[in-house]
């Protein structure tokens, strides 16, 4: 019977080829439309770190007072606050981090050289973060506390100037000094860039180099990112460094609820110290958030994509208000033939199953135009999002699934109606009337 059906269903349709082009033409735009809204919300919105997203924290310190803020802490913490924080070793894993910006200089003088951005950190970042390694590891907690000219590269800048070829144990020269290569990242995916929000809303790349910490603040390295001196200090880069200004990310890993809790309060008290020693005249004010969280305190889901997501599922919603009219009129002018069907033993089971799978064939049109529509709508994000999200934007296999489930789904959920006005047609009345 199932095989009769859809034979039905198709020779309905080809009976009214405009009307059935219409409809799936119309359910074809309206899930276009919503899956190529969700596609942007998807990469703006998805958890970044998903095994990890839980764990990872990060530490703020009001080092400002209530009269430079609105009660909520800066994102960024002072040198001398991250470094008491590392020495506090009060976290399973910790880092401070800050983005930096070096250049590249080639081994060959007519060669010019080449910019390059990437973060200082501690070693702890790596494992903490999941960072793959194609050659190589992560430097050593020493070379954290020896200053060590050891640089961890990533994949983009090992294929520039090494040509991919495996770089570790060799120099490369940072500004003009030489730092030995200790390993080369793979392609890491997180995002967004939690860990850094400010450059391009957390959608840009991952950063080409990792130096240890130290060695950038004791090389000069100013921050390429987030900063803020709203109190004067004296010139110079370690008056800089030993100011109120704030230019660091501190990011702890804390693998249960009850070692959040005890960093917590850690800060807290850390906090209530330094109003003690005088140098803060103010209430302990500290956050501790872990990823999830703080995406959501920064606010990095773009407000065009909520608002393109609610407009385009209205626009769906509307469509399939049009499909339902459209199929009421085309089901109830078979009303004769339904009312003969029912009258020749046709259960109301049997007339569903019909409508429905005839709706389904409908809906199944509908979604692979929708594939093809919203593919070519994932090329034209670039014309109203930043090219930062527009470039994470492509059409996958799960996206293309979606895409016909939804309209087969909708067009079903639309058919009810129809199919059940249909159902309610009396055989008597059909066979008087004809």
């Amino acid at each position: 019977m199932f095989g009769y059906y859809v034979q039905l269903g198709l020779r309905s349709l080809r009976r009214n080829p405009v009307l059935t082009l219409l409809m799936v033409l119309v359910i074809a735009v309206g899930v276009a439309a919503s899956m190529t809204s969700y596609a942007v919300f998807r990469v703006t919105s998805g958890d970044p770190i998903p095994e990890k997203s839980s764990q990872l924290f990060i530490a703020q310190i009001d080092n400002y007072g209530p009269d430079n803020s609105d009660g909520e802490p800066l994102p960024w913490l002072t040198w001398r606050d991250a470094m008491a924080l590392v020495d506090a070793h009060k976290a399973k894993r910790q880092t401070p981090l800050y983005p930096i910006g070096v250049s590249i200089v080639p081994d060959d003088p007519n060669t010019m050289a080449s910019p390059a951005r990437g973060y200082a950190v501690q070693a702890d970042m790596f494992p903490m973060f999941d960072v793959p390694f194609l050659f190589g590891a992560p430097w050593s907690a020493a070379d954290d506390a020896g200053r060590a000219r050891v640089v961890v590269i990533g994949k983009s800048l090992n294929d520039r100037v090494f040509g991919g070829a495996n770089s570790v144990g060799r120099e490369i020269d940072l500004d003009g000094k030489q730092f030995r290569i200790v390993g080369v990242a793979g392609h890491w995916e997180a995002r967004p860039r939690f860990f850094d929000l400010d450059a391009k809303g957390g959608f840009g790349d991952m950063g080409e180099l990792y130096m240890p910490f130290a060695r950038a603040i004791a090389d000069g390295l100013h921050p390429a990112g987030g900063n803020l001196c709203n109190r004067p200090f004296k010139p110079g880069w370690d008056n800089f460094v030993h100011s109120e200004c704030i230019f660091v990310s501190f990011w702890a890993e804390l693998p249960d609820a009850a070692s959040a809790t005890a960093y917590r309060q850690f800060l807290n008290d850390y906090s209530a110290g330094q109003t003690r020693d005088g140098r803060f005249s103010w209430p302990p004010n500290v956050r501790l958030r872990n990823v999830m969280e703080w995406l959501d305190v920064r606010h990095v889901v773009p407000p065009e994509a909520k608002m393109g997501l609610l407009v385009s599922v209205g626009f769906l919603v509307i469509c399939l208000i049009n499909v339902i009219g459209l199929l009421l009129a085309k089901f109830m002018r078979r009303a004769p033939e339904i009312g003969i069907r029912r009258a020749l033993g046709a259960s109301r089971g049997a007339i569903y199953a019909q409508f429905l799978l005839e709706a389904a064939s409908v809906g199944l049109a509908g979604g692979l135009l929708g594939v093809v529509l919203t593919a070519a709508g994932t090329l034209c994000i670039g014309a109203v999002f930043d090219p930062a999200i527009a470039n994470l934007v492509h059409m996958s296999l799960p996206l293309l699934g979606l895409t016909v489930l939804v309209a087969l789904a909708s067009t079903l959920v639309a058919a009810f109606y129809p199919t059940w006005r249909a159902s309610r047609v009396q055989p008597a009345w059909q066979l008087k009337a004809n």
